[in-house]
């Protein structure tokens, strides 16, 4: 496990730093705002990853697994927030806003089956993990895939709009242990 989480941490980490090597002069505000909301959006997923693995007894290697397939979509989010950057006021805004949003969504899709594989029937957790923090963190994991998936078919009406609720997304998670998390108390 010991080693998971390193890896985990380690792909968090370069997928952080990547995003600043976008960000561009300080005239294209683009820039900046997907910068903060994707290096918030990578921090609350690696903030959710902590509370997921502490949680976690014993891994297996369908767990393993899905982990990489979570850490993949992850380790991919600089490049459609370099899309979503440079095309938000511009041609093409609609193509990087769906890229920015199906990355996310994909990602969310991740995390559940990582979480719920783990979860059910107590399959991989901890002996002694407090019940109402598992329920707690399900029920966050739970609206997430729809609230991205939602985000993103905005995108075909308006990709100002999906870009302004992966930001709203983004805060939703940042309080989701007031919100959904019920016992949580390590956020």
């Amino acid at each position: 496990m010991a080693r998971l989480e390193t890896f985990a941490d380690g792909v968090f980490a370069i997928a952080a730093t990547l995003l600043v090597l976008d960000v561009r002069e300080l005239g294209h505000w683009p820039s900046f705002v997907a910068y903060a909301v994707s290096f918030m959006t990578i921090g609350i997923m690696w903030l959710n990853h902590h509370q997921l693995m502490n949680q976690i007894g014993q891994v297996d290697r369908r767990f393993m697994v899905a982990t990489l397939g979570l850490l993949m979509c992850i380790a991919f989010v600089p490049f459609p927030t370099r899309l979503l950057a440079e095309r938000l006021t511009h041609d093409g805004a609609r193509d990087a806003a769906l890229a920015y949003g199906f990355t996310l969504t994909i990602t969310a899709i991740f995390f559940s089956i990582v979480w719920f594989y783990a979860a059910r029937g107590r399959r991989l957790l901890r002996e002694d993990s407090d019940p109402r923090v598992v329920a707690g963190i399900s029920r966050s994991y739970l609206p997430g895939i729809g609230m991205y998936l939602t985000a993103t078919l905005v995108a075909f009406a308006s990709p100002s709009a999906s870009a302004i609720l992966y930001l709203v997304i983004a805060a939703v998670y940042v309080f989701e242990s007031s919100i959904f998390g019920g016992a949580q108390s390590e956020h």
